[in-house]
């Protein structure tokens, strides 16, 4: 994030625990990404949202009320 060591040094104890615990599980989701065999997975998303790109829209019919 933008805090600076200066900002956390006038941080509350708590306050800064806080802190670290959502950067450090902000930065375990990154990491989550780039473990071995996730370059598959994103590429079969970007393919699938590829194919969707490429198909027309289905429009439904309204239906009539009698």
């Amino acid at each position: 994030m933008t805090d600076s060591d200066d900002d956390r040094d006038r941080l509350d104890p708590r306050e800064d625990a806080r802190a670290k615990r959502r950067d450090r599980d902000a930065d375990a989701q990154h990491r989550d990404l780039m473990r071995p065999g996730m370059g598959k997975v994103f590429k079969q998303i970007q393919d699938a949202q590829a194919k969707a790109a490429d198909e027309p829209v289905k429009r439904r019919r309204r239906s009539r009320a009698p």
